[in-house]
């Protein structure tokens, strides 16, 4: 059960982080994420990276993982970048963010497909999903949206990943396509880690605190 609860246990820390610190600076949000992207990218290099290449045939996996990043850089034309920390919703808009909604449903949703009992990726969602879930649910409570679209919006992206993970599971998609999924979501995960990585350092200063962080981030990767 943890495969399906973790995500959503995920969404619901980051909402109260979000509700505790909507008057406070961010700083603790930033190492948080920090630490998420170096997890994410260690956990998806130790755990899934291998499983994808011991099926699928080198080129092909490399191809599938390159639409992975291309598809993540087209979901971020619409979401704005929501999925590695950049939410851009005006306080006085009104108008419901469907881009974004879709596209960050979209990616939850296909980020559920390689968790799997007998693998750790759940962590790196679950720690992946925190700190953009508390910058996306800041937003939201900054913005004129009725408390029903905060909270439908809310639900509907926590349910996306169990739903994807429950398809993935459940179906009777064979181990080939299910595997090309996997290594279009490796793309993913690669372009979202990493761009969390390289804007870590504001102005690529030296930062010792989230150099700690990314350091921690992958040391518990290979732990586990």
């Amino acid at each position: 059960m943890n495969k399906y609860l973790l995500p959503i246990i995920a969404i619901i820390i980051g909402v109260v982080i979000a509700f505790l610190t909507r008057k406070q600076k961010t700083i603790y949000t930033k190492l948080l994420l920090s630490f998420s992207g170096a997890f994410l990218l260690a956990l998806t290099l130790f755990d899934l990276l291998p499983e994808v290449y011991h099926h699928l045939e080198a080129k092909t996996t490399g191809l599938y993982i390159m639409c992975g990043i291309l598809l993540q850089i087209i979901l971020e034309f619409f979401s704005k970048g929501a999925e590695h920390g950049h939410v851009h919703i005006h306080k006085d808009e009104t108008n419901f963010p469907w881009l974004l909604f879709i596209s960050l449903c979209l990616h939850s949703f296909l980020e559920g497909f390689p968790i799997h009992e007998h693998n750790d990726m759940v962590y790196g969602v679950l720690i992946h999903k925190i700190p953009i879930a508390a910058l996306i649910s800041a937003f939201l409570m900054q913005s004129n949206f009725s408390k029903l679209q905060i909270a439908s919006f809310l639900i509907a992206f926590t349910l996306m990943t169990p739903l994807g993970t429950y398809i993935s599971n459940a179906s009777e998609i064979s181990t080939d396509y299910l595997t090309m999924i996997n290594a279009i979501v490796i793309g993913i995960f690669f372009h979202i880690s990493t761009t969390i990585l390289f804007e870590s350092s504001e102005g690529h200063k030296f930062n010792l605190s989230k150099l700690v962080a990314i350091i921690l981030g992958v040391g518990i990767a290979y732990i586990i």
